[in-house]
């Protein structure tokens, strides 16, 4: 049996406790965790903690109901984005109120979801379930989702394995079927110092640089052939992000890099493309560099990669759209999730969870208390329709 205290924490109570953990993806979730699995406990709900090499982040995975039977994954992302250099009107760890919406850093993303499952955990454990609800939240989703690959491969050792999985990231309950993958790259170029005023007797870091990034200007002109009207923009993207190189005007810059990333229509493959990118520059310039001085390279090395969604219509999937407020209303988003990775595994997947990634990742973030509602009631239903008494 649950204490009194912790039966009647409703979602806007464990919100606030939950963005009160400064889970900046830097920092160690480990405490927001530890709370979790306590509030589990108190209702009687065993939870496993697959904690990373390092120690300090961790999945975790808790399951309630029959423990023979796929049931149904309710996922989410501890951590958050951060904070720095943005101008809050507030603390941003501190939930604020005000004219129905509720701020915080997470609020939208997605800490406002990981409460609405909490909050459902008493209606769960009130009545024996058909089918179970697995609870599964994981770390490192903002930083190219670097946590769930963990939590999955434990879920593949398991001898019953999910039917679906809803992964609650903010749509403003609209289901989601489909998103865009996405890899991203560092690309580190060495040159070759000398003065300015002898330019030739450098390799510059930076110009090799600059080629490079029109080679990668000219795929994403290429990228725009295949297209799929589904999403917005209709074709794969690729852009650089961000670029550091030299040290002052009058030397020839020995080093640069830079970062990019291609955002993928599922079912189109970044990696061919990136091969073609790595044996031009190894073919054209490498050679070119290198008769300047031996020591000169081009590397790469992967940030992230994330596959793309795209959901087949399916029995379990059917289920849960019909608990929704529009199950009609099915959509695509341009930004990733964690849907693709439980896809990959075998898991059908949609996305749909309280708030707009419109105020996500922005000072004042927010969530209105509407859209908890709808989002409690949506869980409700689901609880309800599982419960078999």
């Amino acid at each position: 049996m649950a204490c009194p205290a912790m039966s009647n924490l409703t979602t806007r109570d464990l919100l606030a406790d939950l963005i009160a953990f400064n889970t900046v993806s830097r920092e160690s979730n480990l405490a927001l965790i530890d709370y979790v699995r306590d509030y589990l406990a108190g209702f009687g709900v065993r939870c496993q903690i697959l904690k990373d090499d390092s120690g300090h982040k961790a999945n975790l995975l808790a399951v309630i109901g029959p423990q023979d039977l796929p049931g149904i994954v309710l996922s989410g992302h501890t951590d958050v984005v951060p904070v720095d250099g943005q101008q809050w009107q507030s603390d941003p760890f501190v939930l604020r109120e005000a004219d129905g919406l509720l701020y915080g850093r997470g609020a939208a993303d997605m800490k406002s979801w990981l409460a609405a499952v909490l909050a459902v955990v008493p209606e769960l454990v009130a009545q024996p379930l058909s089918q179970p609800v697995w609870i599964a939240f994981s770390h490192d989703e903002e930083v190219g989702c670097k946590g769930v690959p963990g939590l999955l491969a434990h879920v593949d050792t398991l001898p019953v394995r999910p039917a679906v999985c809803i992964v609650g990231e903010p749509t403003e309950m609209r289901p989601i079927l489909g998103h865009k993958g996405k890899i991203a790259l560092r690309c580190e170029v060495t040159g070759y110092a000398s003065h300015s005023a002898y330019t030739p007797q450098g390799v510059n870091a930076i110009e090799y640089a600059v080629r490079i990034i029109q080679q990668l200007m000219a795929l994403a002109e290429r990228l725009k052939l295949e297209q799929n009207l589904a999403f917005d923009p209709p074709f794969s993207t690729l852009q650089t992000g961000v670029i550091r190189g030299g040290e002052a005007l009058n030397i020839v810059p020995a080093h640069c890099q830079f970062d990019f990333e291609i955002r993928t229509l599922p079912g189109v493959e970044a990696q061919p493309m990136i091969d073609e990118l790595v044996e031009w520059c190894q073919r054209e310039l490498v050679p070119q560099m290198q008769s300047i001085s031996p020591d000169c390279a081009i590397t790469f090395s992967p940030l992230s990669h994330y596959p793309g969604l795209q959901t087949e219509s399916s029995a379990a999937i059917a289920s849960v759209l019909a608990l929704l407020p529009a199950p009609e209303a099915l959509s695509t988003v341009a930004f990733g999730t964690e849907g693709g990775l439980f896809q990959q595994h075998g898991i059908p997947t949609l996305v749909c969870g309280p708030g707009a990634m419109a105020q996500g990742h922005k000072p004042d973030e927010f969530v209105s208390l509407q859209q908890l509602a709808e989002c409690d009631d949506f869980l409700l239903r689901l609880c309800r329709q599982l419960q078999t008494a």
